[in-house]
């Protein structure tokens, strides 16, 4: 299965950017990872590349696609930020967010892990199969029924419950057993700053109207841009396909 992947990363209105992604290949498993940073002064932007290299250097020597080799890659960005903490006052309360996509394109299957609120969405069909859940008090509202979903819109959406830079409550939500993959279905890695913007129908509308990974992200891009958020926070976002689309979602968009 041929796996196509694109890329972004954007300052936003901010004065740095504390987003840091990437991946790895090798003509065989995929890996894919994205960090949203947190702590000011610098110290976010350190704790999400520190996150992004040591997860891709840990996937590189071993790249396996089983929950428990994302757990342990996960577990180790988070004792890499933890070691770099002490290095210097201003990295001392320095977190990140993390999710991991790790594709054996030979088994076709993917595994994913997560913590924080940066998201991945899988699409198949065109339309949403599967997504994250943010590790936030907002998100925890919600679930227990004591707040509404437009709440993740509103300024307490970022209060995290969850990230790396800790040892008190961390465990990375992982799927496992792997998801057997189909021709077509796509995956989209993003920061909150991101996701904020694009709602999963415009996720859907615009998978449905893309000719390319490149392409999707353009689409999606002119809507965080159309957003025009005096505040805009940096936005991330990793897009993934697997196989060849199947042309015929686009016809149920219309």
């Amino acid at each position: 299965m041929n796996i196509d992947i694109a890329m972004l990363s954007e300052i936003g209105r901010r004065e740095r950017n504390e987003d840091s992604c990437g991946y790895w290949r090798n003509g065989g498993p995929v890996c894919c990872v994205l960090s949203d940073g947190a702590g000011g002064h610098g110290g976010g932007d350190v704790a999400s590349r520190l996150a992004v290299d040591h997860v891709l250097e840990g996937f590189s020597t071993a790249p396996g696609c089983e929950g428990r080799a994302v757990r342990e890659l996960i577990a180790a960005a988070n004792r890499k930020v933890i070691g770099e903490q002490s290095r210097a006052d201003v990295l001392h309360d320095m977190r990140a967010t993390v999710v991991v996509l790790a594709i054996d394109p030979d088994r076709a299957i993917a595994v994913w892990g997560h913590v924080g609120d940066s998201r991945l969405y899988c699409l198949r069909n065109g339309y949403v199969h599967a997504r994250t859940k943010d590790h936030s008090l907002v998100q925890s509202m919600i679930d227990a029924g004591l707040a509404e979903p437009a709440r993740m819109q509103g300024p307490d959406r970022s209060v995290l419950l969850a990230s790396l830079g800790g040892d008190e409550g961390f465990e990375p939500d992982l799927l496992d057993p792997p998801l057997a993959l189909r021709p077509g279905d796509a995956f989209l890695l993003c920061t909150d700053g991101f996701w904020e913007n694009v709602p999963e129908r415009s996720i859907e509308a615009t998978l449905q109207r893309a000719a390319s990974p490149e392409h999707w992200l353009t689409l999606m891009h002119g809507l965080v841009r159309a957003a025009d958020r005096p505040s805009q926070d940096n936005y991330s976002a990793i897009a993934v396909w697997c196989g060849a689309m199947d042309f015929s979602t686009r016809a149920r968009s219309d």
